[in-house]
């Protein structure tokens, strides 16, 4: 426990790294997210466990902190990245390498899938606006 907050400080310092590249809130929700997950996970589970924790804590904070129509692709980002790097980081450097991996991940994965769905959903680089209802004035 006592590398828990020096690996989860370390995790949200990263992950705000990811927020100079335009997707600031998901990118800080899925590391955030994966972190927590990770640390969870590891009390609950182990090694497994702290990969399970991580790619929902890593959806849940990539979707929390996507834009209204980007939310499930940045959930999937940040889902994927923060279990992946879950378990690259406990390969590398044990259970502080772990929740350090879980966080840039979640942020990673967060930021590029509110990315692609930002790509996806307009291709000439303009906002969607969506359908806007005008209504007439009427008197009756």
């Amino acid at each position: 426990m006592n590398k828990t907050l020096p690996a989860l400080v370390l995790g949200v310092l990263i992950s705000q790294g990811a927020m100079a590249a335009g997707d600031g809130t998901a990118a800080l929700g899925g590391g955030v997210g994966g972190a927590l997950g990770n640390i969870v996970g590891q009390q609950l589970g182990g090694s497994t466990g702290a990969a399970v924790g991580a790619g929902l804590g890593g959806a849940a904070g990539g979707a929390v902190g996507a834009q209204k129509g980007n939310r499930a692709e940045a959930a999937i980002g940040g889902g994927v990245g923060s279990a992946g790097g879950s378990l690259i980081g406990n390969r590398l450097g044990g259970t502080t390498g772990s929740t350090i991996g879980a966080g840039l991940g979640g942020a990673a994965g967060g930021a590029l899938g509110n990315n692609l769905a930002d790509d996806e959903h307009r291709s000439d680089g303009k906002k969607h606006r969506g359908n806007k209802h005008k209504h007439k004035n009427k008197r009756h």
